[in-house]
């Protein structure tokens, strides 16, 4: 059993749809799950219903006829004929979508993103294993929320290891295709969960580990794991191996390439993972194994931008002690705040949080009612695995900087955007 994972970027349009099959003639696709995400930017769009859905913006429909016609238009390049099934497949899932939130009875905001979000999987899925079927290759559509099971943390749901194993044995055949979503599962009263965003890569590792598969593939639109975010630095390189331990080290500083939860079941049963690209997709990418060392061996660099810097002391210039840190990192663990960056001294505390559930402002009103506060939002932080002076001198130049610190392997740094 081998499992793929295909991104939005790879899926974005018919062109995408049909060089999934360009990929599956070049490399296989005997007994393999394909792990596909929505379309494109469609998770964007689905949160852009929300949000107007729950602030009863009049733009509602608007966005609703959005995602029924990015569909349609693909629908249309890869079905010529407009009678086929998948046409009504697709519209019936945008209709339960539309009936599930004028029924909706409620105004959680996580809740409603995940019953809502989830439905841009659910048309990829459908219309890519539709037209593998189309084409010849035989597939089964499985439903990631009957055997992917979690907790009721919508948007950042943890998973149940043994329910979910217990539901792959019963529910993933062993051989064939079986095309399924990333990103989604489903609560003990079968109310849909997400696992944060970027979660289909560790959709692919939950796979991998309950089937005990020989590897994993994540296909890209870049080469494989580059030591720079493309998109950011000039004249990145490309990685060629890298073990487990660097390459959750990179996730865990903001590397996106690899979702931060993906590597995890797969060192347990050191199951390999190759990055590689869609559109070369006979290149050797980047293998990711137990103990290999970094090649080639060069500095890594890493942006995590939208940060917020937040500096504590107490308001009567006492210690920062082992108790205050305590009741802090409770906040931020009640307000779901990721903590990426510490620095403290004996009477300040600074830390770099990523806010992605847009909880600061509520924190700190318990925050200022015990402590001085001094904050700046949208900030970036920097990263550098394996630094060198010269990496350093290139990072930092014409920025202003707000917090920096270093340990042997990892230099990191706080600038104003």
């Amino acid at each position: 059993m081998k499992v793929f994972k295909f991104g939005g970027a790879s899926v974005k349009d018919a062109e995408g749809v049909q060089n999934v099959i360009k990929v599956l003639q070049k490399v296989g696709h005997a007994d393999t799950i394909i792990i596909i995400s929505a379309m494109g930017k469609m998770t964007n769009a689905l949160e852009t219903v929300v949000a107007n859905y729950l602030n009863k913006n009049p733009e509602f429909n608007n966005s609703l006829e959005f995602i029924r016609t990015y569909h349609h238009g693909i629908l249309k390049d890869l079905f010529p004929n407009a009678q086929h099934p998948v046409f009504e497949k697709v519209t019936s899932l945008i209709s339960d979508m539309e009936t599930m939130l004028r029924r909706n009875k409620s105004v959680q905001y996580d809740y409603v993103y995940d019953q809502t979000v989830s439905y841009g999987e659910l048309i990829s899925t459908t219309i890519v294993s539709e037209y593998l079927s189309e084409k010849g290759y035989t597939n089964t559509l499985l439903d990631a929320r009957d055997v992917i099971k979690t907790n009721d943390d919508y948007r950042d749901a943890t998973v149940d290891w043994k329910l979910t194993q217990q539901c792959i044995n019963d529910k993933v055949a062993k051989t064939g295709l079986t095309i399924t979503q990333g990103f989604i599962g489903s609560d003990s009263n079968n109310f849909t969960t997400t696992l944060g965003r970027e979660g289909s890569d560790y959709t692919a590792g939950i796979f991998a580990y309950c089937t005990n598969a020989a590897n994993v593939t994540i296909w890209k639109d870049v080469p494989g794991v580059l030591n720079g975010d493309p998109r950011v630095f000039q004249n990145t390189e490309l990685l060629s191996q890298i073990s487990y331990e660097e390459a959750i080290e990179l996730a865990f500083y903001g590397a996106s390439v690899i979702h931060p939860k993906t590597l995890q079941p797969l060192q347990r049963k050191e199951i390999p993972l190759f990055v590689k690209s869609f559109l070369n997709p006979e290149n050797e990418g980047t293998s990711v194994r137990k103990g290999q060392s970094l090649v080639p061996y060069m500095p890594c660099f890493i942006v995590k931008k939208d940060q917020i810097l937040l500096s504590l002391s107490s308001l009567d210039f006492s210690f920062i002690v082992e108790e205050n840190i305590s009741e802090i990192f409770s906040l931020f663990h009640q307000y779901h705040l990721k903590v990426d960056l510490i620095q403290n001294s004996a009477i300040s505390f600074s830390v770099c949080l990523d806010d992605k559930f847009h909880n600061f402002d509520e924190l700190l009103i318990h925050l200022k009612a015990k402590f001085r506060v001094i904050y700046e939002k949208h900030v970036s932080l920097f990263t550098i695995r394996h630094f060198t002076s010269n990496a350093i001198e290139f990072l930092e130049e014409n920025k202003d900087i707000l917090l920096k610190q270093s340990t042997k392997e990892t230099y990191q740094m706080v600038a104003k955007q």
